[in-house]
């Protein structure tokens, strides 16, 4: 790291120490333009990923940003990096999701579904009525079971709102979001609690400690390489390890026990 990235970056946690104590719009709009390179970054990684503009991408990613800003606490003691991107790359994911359908059809399929429903409202003017499927296919010159598997292929790539309605009482409504339970989403929201609270515990270690369970446990390097790195010997590095690990354990054990585990 250069001196200077060395001063932004101690000039940030201060303005977040100071906006953690003394929230302010005006405070706040500064540290969103310390931090555009993480929203960049991120925009850039998407836009090469999907269809959509990296300058759309790149405002709602912001969005993400102030969110991090506003919940970050300096006194845990992790990098607000680390802390920030999850919530950028959340709202570029929500935006992409609302973006885009659940599932792609082959493009034959989705133009004889277009031709499909302007020969329904045809027929249907002709009729006096809703026509029928085979109806449809025979002016399509396609099989009745062509026609269905397109309508239907084309109908289960719609999503559904979550603030549908599926149950209905006379004074309660229940919707799709409230009945459907996510246990995926909800232990990746624990992982990435408890990879913060491990991140800040172990920015509180004592220097040696801390850099041999980075190089080891994080970086994966030998003991013997975080050796030469740290300047000492892999028997060394190892006392280093358990000492950084027995810390670890007390610092964490607190919250453990506080979140009922």
């Amino acid at each position: 790291m250069t001196a200077s990235q060395s001063s932004v970056r101690s000039d940030s946690m201060e303005l977040l120490l100071y906006y953690h104590q003394n929230p302010s719009v005006e405070l706040r709009n500064k540290l969103v333009q310390l931090h555009t390179g993480l929203v960049r970054k991120m925009a850039h990684k998407f836009s090469h990923q999907c269809n959509e503009p990296y300058e759309d991408l790149e405002q709602i990613g912001y969005f993400g940003l102030i969110r991090a800003i506003e919940r970050f606490d300096p006194s845990q003691g992790y990098a607000f990096s680390s802390f920030a991107v999850p919530y950028i790359r959340g709202e570029m994911l929500h935006f992409l999701r609302d973006r885009s359908t659940l599932l792609k059809i082959p493009r034959r399929w989705q133009e004889l579904y277009n031709e499909g429903q302007k020969v329904r409202k045809q027929l249907a003017e002709l009729f006096g009525r809703p026509p029928k499927d085979i109806e449809i296919a025979e002016e399509l010159n396609v099989s009745l079971q062509e026609w269905q598997e397109t309508k239907l292929a084309v109908q289960n790539r719609m999503p559904l709102s979550l603030d549908a309605t599926v149950v209905h009482y006379v004074d309660c409504q229940i919707t799709l979001g409230e009945a459907l339970t996510c246990p995926r989403t909800a232990a990746q929201q624990q992982q990435e609690e408890e990879r913060q609270q491990l991140q800040g515990a172990i920015s509180l270690l004592e220097e040696k400690p801390r850099m041999a369970v980075e190089m080891v446990f994080l970086k994966e390097l030998s003991r013997k390489d975080a050796a030469k790195t740290i300047g000492t010997s892999p028997m060394t590095v190892t006392r280093y390890l358990q000492k950084g690990v027995q810390d670890l354990m007390c610092m964490l054990q607190p919250q453990a026990v506080a979140s009922g585990s």
